[in-house]
């Protein structure tokens, strides 16, 4: 487990995927983390109606030693929101607007914080190269992350660095089953456990493709499918139960690796420009 691995966050990717049993230690944790700081291992396990080895099977499975490991990592968190002198809570209620745009602003920007805090700088610079030098990149996703992938072939396409991007995952498939050793697959995937997508990157690896994941989970089948593999944050599920909506830090590391990339191309400018010339006529002039 990285130092700056979160265990809300943690908690939050991985929520979906554990058993009955670890989702009330979860939910526990997520509902009441100021409180479990101070509790015992037989304390959490009596709050979330469980037992002693399963809350310490729990803390293993997530990647933290032990019950302790898990504390101190979360103390830690919690200090370092205080410490910015933003509180997150998990509130969002309508009859105190104010409060609830804070919280929704606290969990969005710690989401941010932790999915820079995981990156590996050694592996980002090797995504960067093998970005920069690709022949053709393909973003692949599926449902609300398709607009995020488009979105990212256009940015990509406007430093000139050729991308491409498609609505239908028929087509993204078989777009990358004639990928060669020379581009790169680019796949968004906020769970990582996407049968579709899972296919896709086999189909481009089959031809020597280059792929690269950007997902919530990094022991997910496509995180481990893939060549390189970037570890976003969530909290949405701090912020409401069943349904899983964030796609703020994939669109920020997306974003990263766009501004990263234009600061490093000469030509980026150049290229920039000539995109904005070619569209200025079909702006509204006042």
């Amino acid at each position: 487990m990285q130092e700056s691995k979160s265990v809300l966050g943690t908690l939050c990717s991985n929520y979906d995927f554990f058993f009955d049993a670890e989702k009330k230690i979860a939910d526990c944790i997520l509902e009441r983390k100021e409180e479990v700081i101070d509790m015992t291992v037989a304390e959490l396990a009596q709050a979330s109606g469980t037992s002693d080895a399963t809350v310490s099977r729990f803390c293993r499975r997530c990647g933290f030693k032990g019950f302790h490991h898990l504390k101190i990592t979360l103390t830690r968190e919690l200090a370092e929101g205080q410490g910015n002198g933003i509180q997150a809570y998990n509130d969002i209620d309508r009859a105190d607007l104010g409060q609830a745009l804070q919280n929704i602003l606290a969990n969005k920007v710690e989401e941010l914080k932790q999915t820079v805090a995981m990156m590996d700088v050694n592996n980002l610079e090797r995504i960067l190269r093998a970005l920069e030098h690709a022949r053709v990149v393909e973003f692949v996703a599926v449902g609300n992350t398709i607009p995020v992938a488009m979105d990212a072939a256009y940015k990509f396409n406007q430093v000139g660095i050729l991308a491409t991007a498609g609505p239908v995952i028929e087509t993204q498939m078989s777009y990358a089953f004639n990928l060669q050793k020379e581009d790169v697959v680019v796949v968004l995937s906020n769970s990582g456990y996407s049968k579709r997508l899972l296919t896709l990157i086999r189909g481009a690896k089959e031809n020597g493709a280059t792929v690269i994941a950007i997902t919530n989970n990094p022991d997910s089948p496509i995180a481990l499918a893939s060549d390189y593999h970037i570890i976003t944050a969530t909290r949405e599920k701090l912020l409401m139960d069943d349904f899983c909506f964030s796609r703020v830090s994939v669109t920020a590391v997306v974003e990263m690796l766009y501004l990263l990339i234009a600061a490093n191309k000469k030509d980026a400018y150049k290229i920039q420009m000539r995109n904005e010339m070619a569209i200025a006529d079909d702006k509204i002039k006042e």
